[in-house]
């Protein structure tokens, strides 16, 4: 039986609204959200758009690229695909899934460990280095092993993530009962009723938990375990220290994920990461924190060229990747961007959100006035006054 054709996505939102249609709402709220107000979640994109474009014109516009690097490793874009947590729920194998269209687009993919297909399941059906993203948890002996799968697996990096000491409360998540595979009660049958396609996959795959915890981690052998282990798991005592130490233990390139004060940043060059991120977690953590991008400018002047630095939270548009290039970032993540063209089309839906950023990056290069992704800079942007000062509303 031939496949139907895809929809025409011109652009990310195109694909959100499938998604929405086609995903359980728990999945899709999962994703689609942020903590408490939501301030910090809609604000990560909204703040984008105080920054203008310079046109230049009468510029030979032939041969442009946006190939580039992000930690020493060539990329057809500095656009990563940032960790997702739940990935597989959002489509059946949704991690081997993202990372098999990052593969052959040619940018870094990044597994969460809160991925419900594993580390192996990803390198099983991969042929180039991904890389894995670990929280900072209690349990040496999980996290060696974690380290040691990970290197198993040809990773050629780990992201630390930071900023999940403690969780942010997501009311949406609470509402829904969200958990993975879904509880069956009464709400959740009849929306995943109306959500037949979606249904079929995941009846035809074998994964539905956390692939890189169950059976992994010490007294969690099904999901019904997970729940106890997850609240006892993250460790509320981190510091530079126990980052420094994880550096150690894996012996690899290192980015550290959530930076958001230039006080931070400095400690994280100081320890030795091969970059960080600039991230408040897609406003699921702190609500009320400033966004990413607003604080991006700080962040460059306090690390200047000691650290490599990207960006996450926030990004919808190859526009928004631009500008964020263009304030310093030598990198930028795509999260919710990639998820929706994931719930909405697996595969090639998420080949379709790199298509359609890669084609808003490389023509918004191009009108203006570069032709090389790498000679992006402020010369290039009209940055309102007291944008890089948080106490200042724009």
């Amino acid at each position: 039986m031939p496949r139907a054709k895809m929809p025409i996505y011109t652009n990310i939102e195109d694909l959100r609204r499938h998604y929405a249609r086609r995903t359980p709402k728990m999945f899709y709220d999962y994703a689609e959200s942020g903590s408490w107000t939501e301030q910090t979640f809609r604000e990560n994109t909204s703040d984008f758009q105080h920054i203008h474009l310079k046109q230049r014109v009468a510029v030979d516009m032939a041969g442009r690229t946006t190939r580039s690097q992000m930690i020493g490793e060539d990329v057809a874009m500095p656009v990563a695909l940032a960790p997702v947590g739940l990935t597989g729920m959002q489509s059946a194998d949704g991690e081997i899934k993202a990372a098999r269209a990052a593969e052959a687009f040619g940018v870094p993919y990044t597994l969460s460990t809160m991925s419900i297909c594993s580390i192996e399941d990803v390198a099983e059906h991969t042929t180039k280095p991904f890389w894995f993203q670990v929280y900072t948890l209690k349990d040496d002996d999980f996290m060696r092993r974690l380290f040691e799968r990970a290197k198993a697996a040809n990773c050629s990096a780990i992201v630390v993530t930071v900023d999940l000491q403690v969780l942010g409360q997501r009311h949406k998540d609470i509402k829904n009962g969200l958990s993975a595979p879904p509880k069956l009660t009464a709400r959740s049958i009849a929306d995943m009723a109306t959500k037949i396609p979606w249904g079929l996959e995941m009846l035809r795959t074998k994964r539905r938990s956390f692939g890189n915890i169950v059976g992994h981690a010490k007294g969690v052998s099904d999901p019904s375990s997970l729940s106890t282990w997850t609240a006892e798991a993250f460790d509320v005592s981190l510091d530079w220290k126990r980052i420094a130490q994880f550096k150690e233990w894996w012996g690899g390139k290192l980015i550290v994920k959530g930076i958001m004060a230039p006080e931070d940043a400095r400690r994280a060059a100081e320890i030795g990461a091969d970059a960080i991120i600039v991230s408040n977690h897609g406003g699921r953590q702190l609500d009320g924190a400033v966004s990413s991008i607003r604080m991006l400018p700080a962040i460059m002047d306090a690390v200047g060229d000691d650290v490599e630095v990207h960006l996450d939270s926030g990004i919808r548009s190859g526009q928004d990747v631009l500008k964020a290039l263009a304030l310093g970032a030598k990198g930028t993540y795509i999260g919710r961007a990639y998820t929706y063209g994931l719930g909405a089309a697996g595969e090639a839906g998420v080949t379709r959100a790199l298509e359609i950023i890669h084609k808003e990056l490389d023509v918004t290069m191009a009108l203006c006035g570069e032709t090389d992704v790498k000679n992006l800079g402020k010369h290039n942007l009209y940055v309102p006054r007291g944008f890089d000062d948080p106490t200042v509303k724009l």
